[in-house]
């Protein structure tokens, strides 16, 4: 493997990846003839472990390479497409997983677009994304600068970062760096996806690390059972 923030970020975040799927799979409990839609995710982080369910569909908006033949275990489909305007139908999957794209989509009406898509193509709900509170900010692997000012960070990211040592980047790579990152903050995540149990990941027992949107079958099936038994006036 090629040295690169890629492969750090592989190595550090592994055991926190491994505590999150089996998190995911004791909260969501997904089934042999249950379909998930990963939006913003990759075969190949699935193929790392046993197929829990029965169709794995894993949605980009880069075109992904992908051979089924590779991983004959594991039933996957690779689509391409926007998180925030998703070409399937209300309730269409059995549950809807995304881990950490939320705060790559854009501003803050982007990510609106992207919570209502999962709240409404999913029966069952699972987005994580790094916490804003965090002083560590993940994708620079360098403390508070997300605390900062755009223009800040484009006069920072190339010398004074983990990431730009390690990348090098180019300033075009930088702007480029700046402009795909909005952290959300407990509260936003809240108001992006109020029918969902918001869960705090944390360092050392008090900080916040990331957050995860939960909202279970029963729950959204209990929901849409009550608006539509709801007599109109």
């Amino acid at each position: 493997m090629a040295f690169s923030i890629h492969s750090i970020y592989i190595q550090i975040f592994k055991i926190w990846r491994r505590r999150r799927y089996d998190l995911f799979v004791r909260s969501l409990q997904p089934g042999p003839a249950d379909t998930i839609l990963d939006v913003g995710g990759y075969p190949w982080v699935w193929t790392a472990q046993p197929q829990a369910c029965g169709h794995i569909v894993t949605l980009n908006v880069d075109k992904i390479h992908w051979n089924p033949a590779d991983a004959p275990m594991h039933h996957i489909t690779v689509l391409s497409g926007d998180g925030c305007s998703l070409p399937m139908p209300d309730r269409s999957h059995d549950i809807l997983f995304s881990n950490s794209v939320i705060e790559h989509v854009g501003d803050w009406p982007r990510q609106q677009q992207f919570a209502g898509e999962a709240r409404r193509v999913g029966r069952a709900l699972w987005v994580q994304t790094p916490a804003y509170e965090c002083p560590m900010e993940p994708h620079y692997m360098t403390p508070f600068i997300h605390y900062f000012p755009p223009s800040f960070q484009r006069k920072i990211a190339r010398w004074f970062t983990v990431w730009g040592w390690i990348e090098r980047p180019d300033r075009a790579q930088v702007e480029a760096m700046v402009g795909s990152i909005r952290l959300l903050r407990k509260a936003e995540m809240s108001r992006l996806f109020p029918d969902c149990e918001i869960i705090t990941e944390r360092l050392l027992w008090i900080i916040p690390k990331s957050y995860i949107a939960i909202r279970r079958r029963l729950d959204h099936d209990a929901a849409s059972n009550q608006k539509l038994s709801k007599p109109s006036r």
